[in-house]
C-alpha cells in the first residue's frame, strides 16, 4: 500500500489557478509576489511554477585520485573543524579549546581523505568528473486564486520597473 505524500496538503491544486503574470527569471516573479504583498494583497492564493523545467549538470572538472583525496580531505577538515568547535562549546575537549579544534580538524581530515579514496575507489571509474546540479525553468508563472486574480493583474499592472 502506498502512503500518500504529506507535503501534498501544504500544495495546493495548481489547476483552479489563474496565471497573472509570466517572468523569464525567478528574482522577477519574487518581486511581483513581493510588490503585492506591500499592496495587502492575500499573497498566500499565490504561487510561482517554474515551467519548463530542466535539469542542469555544469560539469567543473576532472576527478582522479589526486582530487579525491584533496576534496576529501578538505570536506573532513572542515567537518573536524565542526565538530571541534561543537565539542569545546559543550565542554567534551577536556577544557583546552585550540586542542578540541585541531584534533577535531586532523581526524575529520584523516577520515575525509579516506572516504574519499574508497568512494572514488568504488566508483570503478563511471564518473570521473565533479558537477554541480540544479534546476532551470523557461519561465516563472504567478498564478492565483480565481477570485482574487484580477485584483493581482491589477495591481502587477502599476509594479515599478527596474
Amino acid at each position: 500500500m502506498t502512503q500518500p505524500d504529506p507535503r501534498a496538503a501544504l500544495i495546493p491544486d495548481q489547476s483552479a489557478r489563474i496565471n497573472v503574470a509570466t517572468y523569464t527569471n525567478y528574482l522577477d516573479a519574487q518581486r511581483a509576489v513581493d510588490y503585492l504583498s506591500d499592496q495587502k494583497f492575500p499573497v498566500e492564493r499565490t504561487a510561482i511554477i517554474g515551467e519548463g523545467l530542466k535539469t542542469v549538470e555544469q560539469v567543473t572538472g576532472r576527478l582522479d585520485w589526486g582530487r579525491a583525496a584533496g576534496l576529501g580531505f578538505g570536506q573532513g577538515l572542515f567537518i573536524g573543524l565542526f565538530v571541534g568547535l561543537i565539542f569545546s562549546f559543550l565542554g567534551l575537549g577536556s577544557g583546552n579549546l585550540l586542542f578540541s579544534i585541531a584534533y577535531g580538524m586532523v581526524v575529520g581530515a584523516i577520515f575525509g581523505l579516506v572516504w574519499g579514496l574508497v568512494g572514488y575507489a568504488l566508483s570503478g571509474g563511471r564518473r570521473d568528473f565533479t558537477s554541480i546540479g540544479g534546476m532551470k525553468a523557461d519561465r516563472y508563472a504567478v498564478v492565483a486564486d480565481a477570485e482574487v486574480a484580477e485584483q493581482a493583474r491589477t495591481l502587477l499592472a502599476n509594479l515599478p520597473s527596474r
